[in-house]
């Protein structure tokens, strides 16, 4: 009989989730709170409790090629960043697809997930959900907490003496929708993130003055990397992880230093990070410099002080006049379902096995599926742990013992404190690449670059030196796909075809290059013969 599993939410997180129980033969169930699937990047209009919210002109910060389904690739004529209507479309597309709307329950919303009393030998769980003012109870032998964590706004107050004086308007960045009502306004925006930097640079082109605080700094990038393609796909190769998981540190700096300064010199613009040996996450902002540059934005240091009208920064300067303050200080998040001796929430951290399992359970029936950031696409990422879930539900894979999985989750968080330091904003971060290898590792699905360079090497190129994108994860193992080798081929076309909607002349460079070249030679020939006729 297939085991019944409890999906707790019908985002990107709790659709790859389904399929995946799909994929394995297990008998899933979605509980999604609202009316629709998408979760973060279904925009809505209103902030709603208990549910993320974006901006209208959110655009995603990693292509579509880094970003799509491992055996899903998204339509050729689809723009390689994607707005959030069309990231959408591509959900919609999805479940369309594999059939996935049939297993979602929406709007009901889950109550309590606890211990069925014989747990410790069955690993089945209560599910107590709501819906139209009825409650319902279910047993589920595993579930999957898909429920994200974009929605608990961090505002904190206490770090900003003389807020309670303030008497213009702030809130969080959440709160923020477009930048209408906001003309002739002198704004502030606290954090220096991907939000802080795009609420900042559309606010700039209505506001009268915008500025941005920023405590650190941070590098910033732009979406469009070496010959115009997608920065993650020149940034995420398995050759660029290699270096910069065996290169000293030092070295690493210095060439992060000349990476990121090609585009613009940081220190000038007053971006430069504090700590430059930190592998933070840079900000993707292709506007942000050049709204410095025309003056719309300025960038200040840390707030030490507010008053009715005007702010105090850490270097003494003060800006007067200030309408709005817009704090985009990060997110907490909780799980108001589940006991807190399940997942316990800490400083905004949780100790989790691979930031999936609580190690301390006797079964291993319970995982958190994208309670993680890492240095990429969280699509392939939130996959491969739905992949290696499933698995384990199914007693296919498992797990090591509770002692081995605690050592794990303190060395892990010392790496992460070494690698990203101690910022709230921090705690979810991991490496990318090395994360996706660990996670395919666990169920076979990690491609073999010394086996394919033996049998085919033109792919063990690709895989090597090529983009590391999710296809590389259907290509052997379990679940594996046979168009993963043709996608990996085809990428570059996928990247091109939406450039391309203007029709050119086929370029007559090569034959104009020739030319010159013979008329070069015949130059040098004319030369050497007259310089014969000279002696």
């Amino acid at each position: 009989m297939a085991k019944k599993v409890a999906v707790i939410g019908a985002g990107v997180s709790g659709l790859t989730s389904l399929k995946c129980c799909v994929d394995e033969g297990l008998e899933p169930t979605c509980f999604e709170r609202t009316e629709d699937i998408g979760g973060l990047w279904r925009f809505k209009e209103n902030v709603e409790d208990g549910r993320a919210s974006i901006y209208q002109s959110v655009i995603s910060n990693t292509s579509k090629e880094m970003t799509c389904f491992s055996d899903f690739p998204m339509p050729e004529d689809f723009p390689n960043f994607l707005h959030n209507s069309k990231l959408l479309e591509y959900f919609r597309i999805f479940a369309k697809k594999f059939d996935l709307l049939k297993y979602i329950q929406f709007q009901t919303t889950v109550l309590s997930v606890k211990k069925r009393p014989d747990f410790s030998s069955s690993g089945q769980w209560e599910v107590v959900t709501e819906s139209n003012g009825k409650e319902q109870r279910a047993v589920f032998d595993a579930v999957m907490v898909c429920s994200g964590h974009h929605i608990l706004p961090h505002i904190p107050l206490e770090s900003f003496p003389g807020i309670e004086r303030f008497k213009g308007q702030y809130f969080h960045s959440r709160q923020y929708k477009h930048p209408e009502g906001f003309e002739g306004k002198h704004i502030l925006v606290i954090g220096i993130g991907n939000s802080a930097s795009d609420i900042a640079v559309e606010l700039s082109k209505k506001a009268a003055q915008v500025f941005i605080s920023t405590r650190h700094g941070s590098w910033v990038m732009s979406r469009i990397s070496e010959d115009g393609y997608p920065w993650d796909m020149i940034f995420h190769t398995r050759f660029s992880s290699m270096l910069r998981n065996v290169l000293p540190r030092t070295i690493l700096k210095q060439m992060m230093d000349q990476q990121m300064n090609q585009w613009f010199n940081h220190k000038n613009y007053g971006l430069e990070p504090q700590n430059k040996y930190l592998m933070k996450e840079p900000v993707l902002n292709d506007d942000l410099p050049s709204r410095i540059l025309y003056g719309a934005i300025k960038v200040k240091s840390r707030v030490k002080e507010l008053t009715e009208t005007s702010a105090i920064f850490e270097d003494g300067t003060v800006e007067e006049n200030i309408d709005i303050i817009v704090f985009a200080t990060g997110y907490t998040f909780s799980f108001p379902f589940l006991e807190e001796s399940l997942v316990k929430v800490e400083d905004n951290m949780v100790s989790l096995y691979r930031y999936i399992f609580p190690p301390h359970l006797a079964k291993s029936t319970l995982a958190c599926i994208g309670l993680i950031q890492p240095l990429g696409s969280i699509f392939p990422t939130v996959e491969l742990q739905a992949r290696w879930v499933t698995r384990v539900f199914k007693g296919l894979c498992t797990l090591p013992s509770e002692r081995t999985m605690m050592a794990d989750i303190i060395k892990r968080n010392e790496k992460r404190i070494d690698l990203f330091g101690k910022s709230q904003s921090q705690t979810l971060q991991t490496n990318y690449i090395d994360y996706l290898d660990e996670l395919a590792s666990e169920i076979g699905a990690k491609p073999d670059f010394l086996s394919f360079l033996l049998k085919d090497p033109k792919l063990a190129v690709k895989l090597f030196f090529g983009p590391c994108n999710s296809y590389q994860y259907r290509l052997v193992g379990p679940g594996r796909w046979e168009g993963a080798r043709h996608a990996i081929f085809t990428q570059k076309q996928r990247i091109l075809k939406p450039l391309k909607t203007r029709a050119l002349r086929e370029s007559s460079n090569f034959s104009l290059s020739f030319l010159l070249k013979i008329l070069g030679l015949l130059a040098v020939v004319v030369a050497f013969f007259f310089q014969l006729q000279w002696f």
